[in-house]
């Protein structure tokens, strides 16, 4: 499978999509990403019109887990971290019970140098997982801590957009998470979720969770360190565990951590470029960058 099919062109994206609608959605299902470029995009407004043309209205950013604003409506920037640092590859949203199923990224600016937003087939990467880890993965499941607090991590009410405690924990119990209230003003939640899913047009196994990305050993280690010193071993804005809170060991999320990359391709940014991705066909991360980039980003099609 050639992952992220380039589809070039010109005139208004909307057009193009409502033209080629059933024919994109099936190349994007068999390449797991779609890269339109040379289209005019026409901004947020554009973004927004073309994901409603190829899969419905854009959804709202909740459980939010790094930090990004609303540039209009539905369309926000990209991560808000420094330009030197990595992101690496993860599935949109893979913590909570509902997710996206598509995702859009549009260059409304691209950077000097690097910036690409490397892709990896989630179906490679599952292949590519030792049969013995993934199966204990598929046995044990895995947990989802996430920390709220006052300097670590992001504040409970931007990431649920309430300040109504009862409103957070009713939003928790909604998604499968219990809610722990922490010192004065912070919140811990658990959530324990499969490692592997299902294509849900192929049917296909895929490897789909946050596991290496939430996991401690991703923070570069003086920061690592600084927060098991500081806050404890609990205290991290985000970390995985197998499902029955048992610490994973950082040689198994190495290992994860190369299949991922063994998997990864990547491509230059073009401005206007509006780049669509399969959630449940492929992971995508942020190399560091020089120079401006600005990146809009959507989501459509919730799962059920």
């Amino acid at each position: 499978m050639t992952l992220a099919l380039t589809v070039e062109g010109d005139g208004s994206v909307v057009d193009r999509i409502n033209r080629d609608r059933d024919a994109l959605r099936a190349k994007l299902v068999e390449h797991g990403a779609l890269l339109l470029r040379g289209f005019d995009i026409g901004g947020a407004d554009g973004l927004t019109e073309a994901v409603r043309a190829l899969s419905g209205e854009p959804l709202t950013y909740t459980e939010q887990s790094s930090p990004r604003s609303v540039i209009k409506g539905n369309v926000y920037t990209s991560t808000s971290y420094p330009a030197a640092a990595e992101i690496p590859l993860h599935t949109e949203m893979s913590y909570q019970a509902k997710w996206p199923l598509t995702l859009f990224f549009h260059c409304v600016e691209p950077p000097l140098t690097q910036g690409a937003t490397p892709l990896a087939s989630i179906r490679e990467v599952y292949e590519r997982v030792d049969a013995d880890v993934r199966a204990e993965f598929e046995r044990r499941r895995w947990m989802v801590v996430r920390n709220y607090g006052e300097d670590v991590g992001l504040r409970w009410w931007t990431a649920f957009g309430t300040e109504d405690r009862a409103e957070v924990v009713r939003k928790c119990a909604e998604g499968g998470l219990t809610a722990e209230w922490t010192g004065t003003d912070g919140l811990r939640t658990r959530a324990v979720r499969d490692a592997v899913h299902r294509h849900p047009v192929t049917d296909l196994p895929v490897w789909f969770n946050h596991i290496v990305i939430f996991h401690e050993s991703s923070l570069p280690a003086e920061v690592r360190e600084g927060i098991a010193e500081i806050y404890g071993p609990d205290g991290f804005p985000n970390n995985s565990y197998y499902g029955d809170g048992t610490p994973i060991p950082d040689d198994v999320v190495a290992h994860l951590r190369q299949c991922y990359r063994s998997a990864a391709t990547r491509f230059d940014y073009h401005r206007d470029d509006l780049l669509v991705v399969d959630n449940m066909s492929a992971a995508h991360g942020r190399e560091p960058f020089t120079g401006p980039r600005k990146i809009a980003v959507a989501m459509a099609e919730p799962s059920s």
